[in-house]
C-alpha cells in the first residue's frame, strides 16, 4: 500500500513539474518575443553572456539577472553595469573607476578578463542596468536559442508533448490496473 501511495505522489509531482515547465517555457518565449529581447520577470531582465570578457565572474553562455535603471549618477566603483556603446552594442562590464563630479560622473569600465580598460568612458545616460548578483551557468545558450523561430516553437511544443505523452502513459497504466482484477476474476470463475 505504501508503494502505491508513493507511486501516486510521484506521478502527481511529475505531472505538476511538467505542467509548470510548460507554463514557464511559454512565459519565457512570449516574454522575449513581446520585449523584443531577453525576458523580463518581476522587473529583472535576463541577459545572455556572449563573450568571456567577464570570466570568471560570468562564464560564456550564462544568464545574468540585471535590474534596469534610469540615468544613474550614484553608481560606485566595483559595480557591474550593462550599458550601450556608441556603436549601439550592449556590454556588461565592471566599473573600474568613477571620474567627474557627483552630479556629472563618468564611469571607466573594464571586463574582469580583459587586460585593458574599455577605450571610452560610459556616461550615466548610457547605463541601462545594474547586475543583481544572480547568475545561472550555461542556461544562456537555451535562452539565446529561444529567441529564434525554431527555438520558440521547440521550447513551447516540447514540454507540451512531454506532458501529453506522460498523461497518455498514466491513463494507459490506470486502464491496465482496472483491467487486471477483471481478468483475475474471469480466470477464477472459469477454473471453478
Amino acid at each position: 500500500m505504501r508503494f502505491r501511495t508513493l507511486k501516486n505522489w510521484l506521478s502527481s509531482a511529475v505531472t505538476t513539474l511538467l505542467f509548470i515547465l510548460l507554463i514557464f517555457m511559454a512565459f519565457v518565449v512570449i516574454s522575449s518575443k513581446v520585449s523584443g529581447g531577453e525576458p523580463n520577470i518581476f522587473g529583472y531582465q535576463f541577459k545572455t553572456v556572449l563573450s568571456g570578457s567577464m570570466e570568471p565572474a560570468f562564464q560564456t553562455g550564462s544568464i545574468i539577472a540585471i535590474k534596469p535603471v534610469k540615468e544613474s549618477t550614484t553608481l560606485k566603483q566595483g559595480e557591474v553595469i550593462t550599458f550601450k556603446t556608441d556603436k549601439g552594442t550592449t556590454v556588461t562590464h565592471r566599473i573600474n573607476e568613477v571620474k567627474g563630479t557627483d552630479n556629472y560622473p563618468v564611469y571607466i569600465t573594464k571586463g574582469d578578463n580583459n587586460e585593458n580598460r574599455d577605450s571610452k568612458p560610459v556616461l550615466p545616460k548610457n547605463v541601462e542596468a545594474v547586475y543583481t548578483g544572480f547568475t545561472v551557468p550555461f542556461v544562456g545558450y537555451l535562452l539565446h536559442y529561444a529567441q529564434s523561430k525554431e527555438g520558440s516553437a521547440l521550447l513551447v511544443v516540447l514540454p507540451g508533448i512531454l506532458l501529453i505523452f506522460y498523461s497518455v502513459t498514466m491513463i494507459w497504466k490506470a486502464f491496465k490496473e482496472i483491467d487486471e482484477p477483471e481478468k483475475k476474476k474471469e480466470a477464477s470463475t472459469t477454473d471453478a
